[in-house]
């Protein structure tokens, strides 16, 4: 590589950093004691022969997914436009760049689902549009599949028992920091305390190269902060920056007293790590693992195989401006940090698929990634259009929520290059397929809007992205737009009609986690008819 993949910070910020990933969990008191033992109590996942990485792409805010599957069949899409009025509704498909882009069957035609719905995605979602149409220059960068009304349920629920309320409601609903920690748990109903992407991890990471007792490098990274989903009951996640890992010591400026430094560090960990005080003992395992850890992924990513790739702006983005984002029809034009953290991801992706032993290679079998974009909470600004006394099909398809989805598109589409890139490199056609991205958030929005944006919400749609997708479908059922219908809470809120727990055990299974495994990672799956055993949501090959 041209640039120094890692940055240097003090001891004293490493700590605060990373300890937190580290320890953040044991302070959770008897529900992680709990997990920890439930976890400890199976055994492992694995070995696998193969590699596969889950990427957790986190819409922070609750995104609009009414704007991002949009009915295109005439006259739901006329119920959809008065509802949503001119402030936020997207111009119906003609085939321009500023209406809703068609979704297309591969025999021609547009895409009609089971339930005889027709879709489109919003037009700043073009790369997503090509690639599920599967669009010469698009169809070789996997596919996309998406999946209809999943949100955080404790149980199946239907209108009546809404009202009703003679069933278990997730606690807490349209609360950002409570839906945000239960769909990345998928338990609502107990106290948070594992996330479903650590619990996962706690099965697979043994497969994952070992030094001793300790991951050489951890399968949950995240770069974009400490999270909830990929809090393990026995793993911990490993944060790292777009910048690189974080390091304790400056080489390029040595000393003496650093130098001496690290020896009484090192001392100290070696003595505390043998502590009968398991808080002494395990804070000393987990900094003395993260600071190896730290080294191992120095090494990977400094001997890098694709450096030319890496380096050239264009493969980033859209203009021959690194990390720059374009918005579609005349919107703003910006760098993105989301891109920013997924070269970080398909970076890290390379040195961990490199063999062991390799040019600093580490060897993985399966990873986890988190990474995050926020300003989803668009009460107001949603569209150009928002407090507009005279509201135009130009000004709706830009604004706050269009920048935030062209972002998301072309991120996507440059991770994926990589993707393609990476396979090319090592000889391996299929390393496409070995990749998968989904979408999360805290929640959907209102289908009305209240005038600038619109308001928290509940089920909302999801995107899934890879080689191994079953792509150029939907999976669910797209609810029925009326305010007061069979599927609406009262104001515009859809009653999920797929579980969190559903859409993550699918991609569990394709992550190779046994029956078994996925029966302890989601304890509450097997409340969900049709999802549990051999069927789960079929979008994973």
């Amino acid at each position: 590589m041209k640039t120094d993949p890692h940055f240097y910070i003090s001891r004293r910020s490493f700590l605060r950093r990373t300890m937190p990933v580290a320890l953040g969990a044991g302070a959770l008191g008897n529900h992680y004691l709990r997990d920890l033992h439930f976890m400890n109590s199976a055994l492992a996942s694995g070995p696998f022969s193969d590699y596969r990485a889950l990427v957790c792409l986190f819409l922070a805010g609750g995104n609009d997914a009414n704007n991002v599957i949009i009915p295109t069949v005439a006259s739901e899409y006329a119920n959809y436009a008065n509802v949503r009025t001119p402030v936020l509704a997207i111009p119906n498909a003609d085939g321009s760049t500023a209406t809703a882009r068609q979704f297309t069957k591969a025999a021609g035609g547009n895409y009609i689902d089971k339930d005889n719905h027709e879709f489109g995605i919003h037009p700043a979602m073009f790369e997503i549009g090509e690639m599920f149409n599967q669009t010469a220059g698009y169809n070789d960068l996997g596919q996309v599949a998406a999946l209809l009304n999943v949100g955080n349920l404790s149980y199946p629920m239907t209108k009546a028992q809404y009202v009703a309320n003679s069933v278990s409601k997730p606690p807490q609903l349209f609360s950002h920091s409570d839906q945000v920690t239960q769909f990345q748990t998928s338990i609502p109903d107990v106290p948070p305390s594992t996330g479903w992407g650590g619990r996962m991890a706690d099965f697979l990471h043994s497969t994952n190269p070992q030094n001793g007792s300790l991951d050489v490098l951890a399968t949950c990274i995240t770069i974009a902060g400490t999270n909830t989903f990929e809090v393990g009951g026995t793993v911990q996640q490993y944060n790292v920056g777009t910048g690189g890992i974080v390091s304790l010591s400056n080489p390029s400026n040595p000393s003496t007293a650093t130098t001496a430094r690290d020896t009484a560090l090192k001392a100290i960990l070696t003595g505390s790590k043998n502590q009968a005080n398991l808080f002494t003992s395990n804070y000393a395992k987990a900094l003395d693992n993260t600071i190896a850890t730290g080294a191992a992924l120095s090494a990977g990513l400094s001997q890098s195989q694709m450096p030319t790739y890496w380096t050239t702006a264009a493969n980033w983005s859209k203009t021959a401006t690194i990390h720059q984002v374009v918005t579609p029809n005349g919107g703003s034009t910006f760098t993105s940090s989301l891109m920013q953290q997924m070269k970080m991801v398909a970076q890290i992706i390379e040195a961990g698929y490199r063999q062991a032993g390799v040019s600093g290679g580490i060897g993985m079998k399966r990873q986890i990634f988190f990474v995050q974009i926020g300003g989803f909470d668009t009460h107001t600004g949603q569209t150009n259009n928002a407090g507009s006394a005279t509201p135009t099909n130009a000004q709706v398809v830009i604004g706050g929520q269009a920048n935030l989805l062209a972002d998301v598109s072309q991120s996507i589409w440059a991770f994926q290059k990589a993707m393609k890139a990476i396979g090319a490199q090592y000889g391996d056609a299929n390393f496409i397929n070995r990749v998968t991205t989904f979408t999360a958030s805290d929640f959907g929005r209102t289908f009305p809007s209240n005038g600038l944006g619109s308001d928290h919400g509940w089920g909302s749609h999801h995107l899934i992205v890879g080689g191994a997708v079953q792509g150029r479908q939907t999976y669910g059922t797209f609810p029925t737009l009326a305010v007061n219908g069979p599927d609406d809470t009262s104001t515009g809120r859809w009653i999920p009609t797929t579980s969190v727990d559903q859409y993550a055990a699918t991609l569990g299974k394709w992550m190779g986690l046994a029956s078994s495994e996925i029966a302890t990672v989601f304890p509450n799956l097997t409340r969900f008819p049709g999802s549990y055993g051999t069927g789960y949501l079929g979008f994973m090959a």
